[in-house]
Order: structure tokens, then sequence, then C-alpha cells
């Protein structure tokens, strides 16, 4: 796997990649030469951010995790990707079963079974184009954490999203 470090207020030392790519290493066993992790370091007042993110063939593993110490951080997001990994590992493994086939971007590893993702409830509904503000207030109005739309501006779906800190973030597609 190969790796690209950004910093965001904050210096990317040669001891910090170190460390990571000694910790993330772990996941070698995962992935093939030709991936990419895209790891980036951030400072928000006394908390260390790390963000981690790994695109796969259709898919795209990220996790990302603060504390008092970017060390500690590192390893917390370490634990976060076995896991989102070995879910994923398993979808494709269901989907290749029931002969939908995802192609993987793995190398194949036996992994104990986790339980399977059930779909509980499916909601439709019409979507009409409006900009992202008021897609955000009626998010705020239905007391969700997230509002599917249609954007005015590119008259494509878009989603926005309220983050952990408060703010809002705006996923909008690129297609390939």
């Amino acid at each position: 796997m190969r790796y690209h470090f950004t910093g965001h207020g904050i210096s990317v030392t040669e001891g910090l990649k170190s460390a990571t790519i000694e910790k993330l290493s772990k996941l070698d066993k995962y992935f093939g030469e030709d991936i990419e992790a895209n790891v980036t370091y951030s400072v928000v007042k006394d908390h260390q951010k790390i963000e981690v993110t790994i695109p796969v063939k259709s898919a795209m593993i990220r996790a990302e995790q603060s504390s008092e110490d970017m060390y500690a951080s590192i390893d917390m997001v370490l634990e976060t990707l076995l896991r989102q990994i070995k879910k994923y590992k398993n979808k494709i493994k269901d989907r290749e079963q029931s002969g939908q086939g995802l192609g993987s971007g793995f190398y194949e590893i036996e992994e104990p079974e986790e339980e399977q993702i059930q779909i509980v409830r499916m909601k439709r509904f019409g979507i009409k184009p409006m900009d992202v503000e008021e897609a955000c207030v009626q998010m705020e109005l239905l007391g969700h954490s997230f509002y599917v739309f249609s954007n005015a501006q590119t008259n494509e779906v878009n989603v926005v999203y309220k983050r952990k800190n408060g703010s809002y973030g705006l996923i909008e597609p690129i297609f390939e």
C-alpha cells in the first residue's frame, strides 16, 4: 500500500509518518501494492485528529479519530479501519456467493463471520429542486442527521449532513 500524507495545522514529521506506516502496515495483507491510503493529520484546539481514506473498487473505506495524543489517535483509527474492512469483505463475499459479484481489491484472507446488514425499513419520496441552505433547514425541521435533495444549481442529487462538531457537510456525486 502507498501512503499520501497531508497536515492541517500540523507539520508532518518523519517520526509521525513512520509511526503511521508502522501501524497501518497491518492493513497490507488486505490490499495490493497499487492501493493508496490518504492520511490527513489536523489539530483543532487540544485535539489531535487523523483521517484515513482508502479508495477501493466500488467503495471508500474511511475512518477518523481524535484524542489528545496523535499516536493514540493512530491506534484508534487502525481499529476502526480493521472493523470496516471486515464488514466490507463480508459484503463482497455475500454478493459473490449470491451471484451478484462485486470484484475485489482485496487479497483473500479467511475471516470470522460477522452479522449481516439487514434493511428493516425502506422509504420512497419525491425530490424537489432546492439550494443547499434550504436543504439544511429542511433537515433541521425534520430532525434528521442527513437530507437528500436535488440541487437547484446542478440538477443533481446531493446530500447534506450534520457533522459531529455541529457544522454541515455536502456530498456531491462525481460520475466516472
